[in-house]
């Protein structure tokens, strides 16, 4: 995916150490420096969010190419009401929350049901649980391969989820987005994201279980 390209200053000593201090700040400095008047700092939320967002649509609506452009469409979004966005809360939540509602609308223009990638199985749905990659540089070939297998096996058994199961799914087991987090992306109230974890989670065991017998 091509970076979002906005106009900034032109490099230089002072743009290289202006880059390198933005990337030792969190998210909300990072935020207050892009509202002061330094345009560098939105190029940084970019490289921090757009492949977690792509990856994110993605497994929401199955189409990659699509997925790019909702990712430029998140980003162009941001750009535009980032004056509007309450400081008080996680910029990462107002960014997934933006990048949700364009994959539902997506979701609503379609007379097919989209793939969802999931990236991880487990066998104990542990609330504090991190999510697993299955892709690791430092793994065995042989290990790699059933891995990569397995990824096969979950993107399937993922894709027979129903549709308002599978985003809380993937932002819970994959992106690693605590409840309340997800009640807010998602525009529900914490019970119900509680619960269509749990059937998402029941649903998805039971799917797959014959696959890895």
């Amino acid at each position: 995916m091509a970076d979002v390209a906005f106009k900034t200053a032109a490099p230089g000593r002072v743009g290289t150490s202006v880059r390198e201090q933005l990337r030792t700040l969190d998210d909300s400095a990072v935020v207050g420096q892009f509202l002061a008047g330094e345009e560098r700092a939105f190029q940084e939320l970019v490289d921090r969010y757009q492949t977690r967002l792509l990856n994110f649509i993605y497994r929401t609506i199955g189409d990659r190419e699509k997925s790019e452009d909702l990712v430029q469409e998140v980003f162009i979004r941001v750009y535009r009401h980032l004056h509007r966005f309450d400081t008080s809360k996680k910029f990462s939540t107002w960014v997934y929350t933006i990048a949700s509602n364009l994959a539902k609308n997506e979701l609503r223009n379609r007379s097919r049901n989209p793939l969802v990638l999931f990236q991880t199985i487990k066998k104990n749905w542990e609330d504090e649980d991190r999510p697993l990659q299955f892709e690791d540089a430092t793994s065995r070939p042989d290990d790699l391969y059933r891995k990569r297998h397995l990824r096969e096996l979950v993107d399937e058994a993922t894709a027979k989820l129903p549709e308002h199961h599978r985003q809380v799914f993937v932002l819970r087991e994959l992106e690693g987005k605590s409840y309340e987090e997800i009640a807010e992306i998602t525009d529900c109230n914490l019970g119900t994201v509680k619960s269509r974890l749990n059937r998402a989670r029941n649903s998805f065991a039971e799917i797959i279980a014959p696959w890895l017998e």
